[in-house]
């Protein structure tokens, strides 16, 4: 069994406490920082940019969690200084070429992700999986914080894993991401999520005071 991590969704944090807000994170030893890279063109939406990224980097060594919403990444790879420690998620939907995009952030050495919307069927990434670290399965429609999760996306995460069990496939990872409540979220563990992409539904609700306490109560149910 994969071990259960938090992922912070950074477009939910607040720049005027941005600093408090990632010593509470490293105090509490979240994992990773979840960064939704957007460029108004795969999603109707931009979000969090290069500049960001460096800057984040030099004020924290928590690992990124790149989730590239973006057309043909793999041309664009290079613009992130991506790390060993780092996952960098690509959509199934952003590039004709998906086989080439994994295999050009492969060189990277990072952990790579595929990542399907909720319209997208997961037997998608069947011909990908042997050169894949993870999965994140998408409950909301990418490009916006704070959307209700698709219902039908429950029942979706709960296919995927037993899809990765009857493959042998267990050590993918599957990150789950939109509108993760805490009794949403236990009911995701349940079903084999193992990364938590945590926002405005549970971490970054009330003050950076009650962020501990947020975090504490997402860890509980996991």
């Amino acid at each position: 069994m994969n071990e259960k991590k938090l992922s912070a969704s950074m477009m939910c944090a607040d720049l005027a406490h941005l600093k408090r807000t990632l010593e509470i994170f490293e105090e509490n030893k979240i994992d990773y920082l979840h960064i939704d890279v957007m460029d108004g063109v795969f999603v109707p939406n931009l979000g969090l940019g290069v500049d960001y990224i460096r800057s984040l980097r030099e004020v924290t060594s928590i690992p990124l969690d790149l989730h590239l919403m973006i057309r043909e990444p793999e041309y664009k790879l290079s613009w992130f200084g991506i790390q060993k420690e780092d996952i960098v998620t690509l959509h199934y939907e952003s590039t004709e070429q998906i086989q080439r995009a994994i295999d050009l952030l492969k060189k990277y050495d990072c952990k790579c992700f595929v990542a399907i919307n909720p319209g997208t069927p997961i037997y998608s990434i069947e011909e990908v999986i042997e050169d894949i670290d993870g999965i994140n399965v998408l409950m909301v429609n990418p490009g916006f914080a704070g959307q209700k999760m698709v219902p039908s996306t429950m029942k979706k995460m709960e296919k995927m894993g037993a899809y990765l069990q009857e493959l042998g496939k267990q050590d993918i990872e599957i990150e789950v991401d939109g509108n993760i409540t805490v009794e949403k979220a236990k009911i995701l563990s349940g079903y084999g999520a193992d990364i938590f992409v945590a926002g405005t539904s549970s971490l970054f609700i009330g003050n950076t005071d009650q962020y501990a306490a947020n975090i504490a109560a997402l860890r509980n149910v996991l």
